[in-house]
């Protein structure tokens, strides 16, 4: 099979599908791996290194598009890329689709098979494809949050660990997940106060065990998130529901509860938020104000830290991409139930219940479309 790795080109977004370790694999297993010139280069993968694992380097993204049976991509793909796709093309990437309707309808027109790194599973019922970003997402969200508490970026001007004789910050974790668990554990080991809410108690049972009382857990209702956030000086939400879009957990009346230049970092802007004053954000220009509230919404916070996210997302994603390259996608899909999850879109049919909701259209169950696109 002929798999295509192209250069990412979402705003500051410098991770790349493949590692020239994961493309040796590939290589190993008898498939051609196209990757665009430059794709991996921001990060430390040169070109050289690409081909001495064996790819092939095209010299720009429309080359790799018009080859490439299977797409590996990191990011959703953005509307020119969307208009490269062919039917029966296979693109497997994050899409995020439910806050999406432009991508998702430009997807469906493309008539291409596109997989969901988010919504594949696993035996456990976790993310596997989802997890690898989450820690990265979860850790990196105290990282940010810390820099913006600071006075000189709009912050209330407190340090997370305090000082002897000063009160250290005090953290509120809006969900028990990856996310959240990363979260949590950092701003923990940072010195922080730290609390964080979730729905199932037995998952706050195992926070608890695993910390011994250092994470304070609380069940998460309306009344208790009010309660929490008043004195938060950095709230981090984390909180997801898969393929669907992130419920609301803070409102805009909530934040005139909280003190001026506190921090909310919403991790689930990729689902369109937890905050209802949350709005998309790049690398770029990461913050913005809100009734004296400082919110960081990066919609690609691994982006950040790309070599290390790039080196673990092709750990989690290169057995499900050796599994597509080495049996063809519908034997694939057709043999591994939590790679069938990942199945978002086949040859114009949405085929995942939560995003289908979420966007307003037809589902399609995943085995029957497998079965009318033969």
């Amino acid at each position: 099979m002929e798999i295509g790795v192209p250069k990412e080109i979402k705003n500051h977004e410098y991770r790349v599908g493949l590692t020239p370790s994961g493309v040796r694999e590939l290589v190993a297993h008898g498939h051609k791996v196209l990757v665009q010139a430059h794709a991996g280069q921001a990060i430390g993968f040169s070109d050289e290194q690409y081909l001495e694992a064996g790819a092939s380097i095209l010299p720009d993204a429309e080359s790799v598009f018009a080859r490439a049976e299977l797409v590996i991509k990191v990011k959703e793909p953005q509307p020119v890329e969307c208009r490269m796709l062919r039917p029966d093309q296979v693109l497997f990437t994050y899409l995020h689709l439910a806050p999406d309707p432009g991508q998702a309808a430009l997807l469906v027109e493309s008539g291409a098979v596109a997989i969901a790194y988010e919504t594949v599973t696993d035996e456990r019922g976790g993310l596997p494809l989802l997890a690898p970003m989450s820690e990265v997402a979860g850790r990196m969200a105290i990282q940010a949050g810390a820099h913006a508490l600071e006075k000189a970026q709009g912050g209330r001007g407190v340090l997370l660990s305090g000082v002897p004789g000063v009160p250290p910050a005090r953290v509120v974790v809006l969900g028990g997940g990856v996310v959240g668990l990363n979260a949590a554990r950092t701003a923990m080991g940072l010195g922080a106060d730290v609390m964080i809410l979730d729905k199932s108690l037995p998952r706050l049972r195992e926070i608890d065990n695993l910390f011994g009382g250092r994470i304070k857990t609380l069940f998460s209702s309306q009344s208790h998130i009010e309660a929490a956030i008043r004195d938060a000086d950095l709230v981090v939400g984390a909180v997801l529901v898969p393929g669907a879009a992130a419920p609301r957990l803070v409102s805009r009346s909530m934040l005139k509860s909280m003190p001026p230049g506190a921090v909310l970092v919403d991790v689930a802007i990729d689902q369109g938020g937890c905050f209802e004053t949350s709005r998309p954000t790049t690398h770029q220009n990461p913050t913005y104000v809100v009734d004296g509230i400082v919110h960081y919404c990066v919609a690609n916070m691994p982006g950040g830290v790309a070599r290390t996210a790039t080196q673990a997302l092709t750990h989690a994603t290169l057995p499900y991409a050796l599994a597509l390259a080495d049996q063809g996608w519908r034997a694939a899909l057709m043999a591994n139930p939590h790679l069938r999850n990942g199945l978002n879109v086949c040859r114009g049919r949405m085929t995942h219940p939560a995003v289908a909701e979420a966007l307003g259209l037809p589902y399609v169950e995943p085995l029957l479309a497998l079965a009318q696109s033969e």
